[in-house]
């Protein structure tokens, strides 16, 4: 009788009308060859579009000192824009975070006639082009407003512009969460003699919770650096209307590359601080929960 010896690691031999077993130590090597590739191409793409391009603003920004950053920033025309800009968009984003919310759950959980028209208008924000959003707004609520609203060059109108594009978000992270919702455990406390709202804040609120920060910093993030919508209807007045993203494109148009780049910087890292602390609420909340 023959005896084979099978060297640690490898493969046994396949038996007569078995297939050929794959060495363990093989496939694992085959594993992480596929990772890191798939981990180094998502990295160069991101640097690329992403990493690089913000890298350089920064760079552009604070490339002539301390001194200078600061002095680009602490102008009154910068303050102003920059106070005005996160000021609405952290309005726009509470009111998204509510409504938003609200109008998913209306969309999910209850029917009426004309419900899929309003299910397809949502995304409407995201297929118009924003400076076509800003021009339908001039006309709906400007001076010859057919509804005898006139929000032009108002801080109002600025804040009605954000609120049409930021929209979709809330309501989209929102709603598939609710979709997947079981109602079972609605159900089964409300056998226990839990109320309407009692079963919503124990029970929906921490399985919305996550999606809903999620749509919120969305919505900030997108509020934050909105020019098309909000250039027509602002009126692009300085100490009044005129929003950052507007104020930048004048500074470049002024050929004031840096002082441009240092207030599109301080909008960067006010967007990252505002994305990290939600970040950081919904870790702890899925921690306490």
């Amino acid at each position: 009788m023959t005896t084979t010896v099978v060297p640690a690691g490898a493969a046994a031999p396949a038996g007569p009308g078995q297939p050929e077993k794959v060495p363990v130590s093989a496939g694992r090597r085959q594993h992480r060859a596929g990772t890191a590739i798939g981990l180094g191409t998502a990295i160069i793409y991101l640097s690329l579009i992403v990493l690089i391009p913000l890298a350089a603003v920064v760079w552009k920004g604070a490339g002539r000192g301390p001194g200078f950053f600061w002095d680009a920033i602490t102008t009154p025309e910068a303050k102003s824009t920059l106070l005005l800009t996160v000021g609405a968009s952290m309005l726009v984003a509470v009111l998204n975070l509510v409504l938003g919310t609200l109008i998913a759950w209306v969309l999910v959980r209850d029917s009426f006639p004309g419900k899929t028209i309003v299910d397809t208008l949502i995304d409407l924000p995201f297929a118009l082009p924003t400076i076509v959003a800003g021009l339908v707004l001039l006309t709906l609520y400007g001076p010859k407003s057919p509804l005898g609203i006139n929000l032009a060059y108002q801080r109002s109108g600025v804040v009605v512009a954000l609120l049409f594009v930021t929209l979709p978000f809330v309501v989209r992270t929102v709603q598939p969460v609710l979709l997947e919702l079981d109602r079972d455990m609605e159900q089964a406390a409300a056998s226990l003699g839990a109320g309407p709202w009692l079963t919503f804040r124990r029970i929906i609120l921490p399985n919305l919770l996550p999606a809903m920060i999620s749509g919120t910093a969305l919505a900030f993030a997108r509020a934050i650096a909105e020019y098309g919508s909000t250039v027509l209807i602002s009126g692009n007045i300085p100490f009044k209307t005129q929003v950052a993203s507007v104020q930048i494109v004048s500074q470049i148009e002024s050929d004031n590359m840096a002082g441009a780049a240092a207030v599109a910087t301080v909008l960067l890292v006010v967007a990252l601080v505002v994305l990290l602390t939600l970040d950081l609420i919904q870790r702890w909340g899925a921690r306490r929960g």
